[in-house]
């Protein structure tokens, strides 16, 4: 029979509290989830991941990281980081179709959205009813997203929309979507006249077509709008705000995120040399090889926990420059080190299989982590601008 768990009763007591989400997790992980989700897609996903959600909202980790008044738990932040933890320490699945919806969505509207906007939305998102997608790269302005060019035209209590996105995680199963749309393009700046609104992606005019990767799936979509109409009231902010609010949404990214990312990994990583100690780990090469990634790994490790630290301190004093280095630090590491253990491996695990969603960068599938594993160089930014960046606004280099 099951016990009955008090986690957020043991807020206070830091060794408690971890023991507390290892005792849970133990008992109500799903059994065998990684076999079990590599075989279901589409809406059978989805139902497997409301009920993982579900389970974990009991306790009070459905959202970890939303404040009290919003159904949340209302966790100090290095509480927020010991779930992640714990859940990466567990190898507990991952909840991608919600990505959006649980961390970009709610920093969006807890900080810009109105009452009106939160009151509707936040539900759905809490219950695992609605998934969110993000209409923000299109072709042509992808990491320079200022140069978007869909276009909102106000008419009456209306916006009409027509454009182009592309990359939306998710968007062929979203029930609405996060879009930025020029609504002035005769701003001073690239910048300006660009406006945030949420579209539910039922609207006429509205087209999705998944794009297939090389992996075989199609985790991304392009969506077309064709004179597609969005309420006035679902604008967020002010008109041609977009770009400011827009800075708030992709803020996510450089925090608990990637935090949970990279500590899935490292518990794969250490998972990988037990496993190879009578395989390739016997070879000297592979053995320093594997060495040196443990070396970059720490270092992509350390920069996010100083990045965790600033935030911790200051959410608004972090610094504007780490989540640079550590982009441009883990997508070539993640590179090296998936081609690494193709090498090492053998010709017996260069094969295709379906992919485990849930586990991000870390389902043991070495093929198919390799060839996910070059999304970084473009994901967040293409490395090429990240340099840029680097190079004009940290090092003060004239441009080129």
């Amino acid at each position: 029979m099951s016990r009955t768990y008090d986690i957020l009763g043991k807020v206070g007591d830091e060794q408690a509290f971890r023991q507390e989400i290892r005792d849970w997790l133990a008992e109500h992980m799903p059994r065998n989830w990684r076999t079990a989700w590599q075989q279901v897609r589409g809406s059978a996903l989805k139902t497997e991941i409301v009920k993982w959600l579900e389970a974990r909202r009991t306790v009070g980790l459905g959202t970890p990281h939303w404040p009290k008044e919003w159904g949340g738990p209302g966790l100090p932040f290095s509480y927020q980081i010991m779930v992640y933890e714990e859940l990466s320490r567990a190898d507990a699945p991952e909840v991608e179709m919600f990505i959006i919806s649980l961390f970009h969505t709610p920093a969006t509207l807890f900080e810009h959205g109105t009452p009106e906007q939160k009151d509707k939305y936040l539900s759905g998102i809490i219950h695992g009813t609605d998934i969110w997608c993000q209409g923000f790269s299109e072709p042509g302005a992808g990491s320079d997203l200022a140069s978007l060019r869909t276009s909102a035209r106000l008419e009456g209590d209306h916006y009409v929309v027509n454009g182009q996105k592309i990359w939306s995680s998710g968007a062929a199963h979203a029930d609405y979507c996060l879009l930025l749309a020029r609504t002035d393009p005769n701003g001073k700046r690239k910048h300006d006249g660009i406006s945030y609104f949420i579209l539910d992606m039922k609207t006429p005019g509205v087209e999705v077509r998944p794009i297939n990767q090389i992996t075989g799936e199609a985790h991304f979509a392009e969506i077309f709008m064709d004179d597609v109409k969005i309420p006035v009231a679902n604008l967020i902010g002010a008109e041609g705000n977009g770009w400011n609010i827009a800075q708030s949404t992709l803020s996510t990214e450089r925090g608990l995120l990637i935090f949970g990312e990279v500590e899935r990994l490292a518990r794969s990583f250490e998972l990988d040399g037990q496993a190879a100690r009578d395989t390739w780990m016997r070879d000297v090469q592979f053995r320093r090889e594997y060495a040196a990634l443990y070396g970059e790994l720490q270092t992509v490790r350390l920069m996010i926990r100083k990045l965790l630290i600033e935030l911790e301190a200051n959410p608004d004093k972090a610094s504007p420059t780490l989540p640079t280095y550590i982009k441009l630090t883990w997508g070539p590491f993640l590179q090296r080190y998936t081609e690494f253990l193709l090498r090492a491996e053998g010709l017996e695990t260069q094969k295709w299989q379906p992919a485990i969603p849930g586990t991000g960068h870390s389902s043991r599938l070495r093929f198919n982590d390799f060839l996910n594993s070059y999304g970084w160089t473009i994901a967040g930014g293409s490395n090429e601008i990240m340099r840029n960046i680097i190079a004009e606004r940290i090092l003060g280099m004239p441009k080129g």
